[in-house]
């Protein structure tokens, strides 16, 4: 058999209700999706309306200037790519008719990791919310305005997001949550699992112990046998 055969198909999206999803959607070549402060307003507010319409709980995000990341747990399988295709194709349509301009805006696919909830979740919020910090914007993640740090660490209202069973366990007040979890940002991330996080949206593999990955290809296997 050629070692070519053995390739997932590029449609073969891994997906689990239930499960949360790190998505990552960059621009195209690169480029810039965001111009100005009501350029990011909008996509915000296209996202609210997105999720609730393709039922997605969004738990984190970060907007920087050519991509997004979010962590989100879908309610059906096909919620995120639906919310994504959404989201893509009305933000294009605000931004092309503001700035007179044609085309395409985001590279074609948006590439995504299955989070291994009990032992990477936190992890990935936490990666998600010190990207204008590595990228050299901020120095801490309380001064970036675009992305869910406020709400997760600093008790900030937000209409978009929804807290994750692990975010609800640091604490048994929202107070006491949020100081937990401020505190996740005293240590930096390990370059294992950076490393772990980004080959996971890369390659689309699952992020997590090798208990959760097997626990993922025996869902998958059962859902083909459906």
């Amino acid at each position: 058999m050629h070692h070519h055969a053995l390739r997932m198909p590029r449609a073969r999206r891994l997906c689990v209700p239930g499960i949360p999803l790190h998505v990552i959607q960059r621009g195209n070549n690169r480029k810039r999706c965001f111009f100005r402060p009501s350029d990011y307003v909008s996509y915000l507010n296209t996202l609210l309306y997105a999720r609730q319409r393709y039922k997605v709980a969004v738990h984190a995000y970060v907007l920087m200037t050519n991509h997004v990341h979010m962590l989100v747990t879908p309610e059906n399988e096909d919620s995120v790519s639906r919310m994504m295709q959404f989201l893509g194709r009305e933000y294009v349509m605000q931004i092309n008719s503001a700035y007179s301009r044609t085309g395409t805006l985001w590279e074609g696919r948006f590439k995504s990791s299955l989070v291994d909830s009990e032992n990477y979740c936190l992890t990935c919020y936490k990666y998600i919310e010190l990207n204008p910090v590595r990228a050299g914007i901020v120095q801490s993640p309380a001064d970036y305005r675009w992305s869910s740090f406020r709400a997760n660490a600093l008790g900030g209202r937000s209409s978009i997001i929804h807290p994750r069973p692990e975010w609800l366990k640091l604490g048994n007040s929202r107070r006491t949550r949020c100081r937990h979890y401020r505190s996740l940002f005293d240590t930096t991330i390990t370059n294992d699992d950076l490393v772990h996080i980004r080959n996971g949206y890369k390659k689309g593999c699952p992020v997590g112990t090798a208990k959760f990955k097997r626990e993922i290809q025996a869902t998958l296997a059962a859902r083909k046998g459906l």
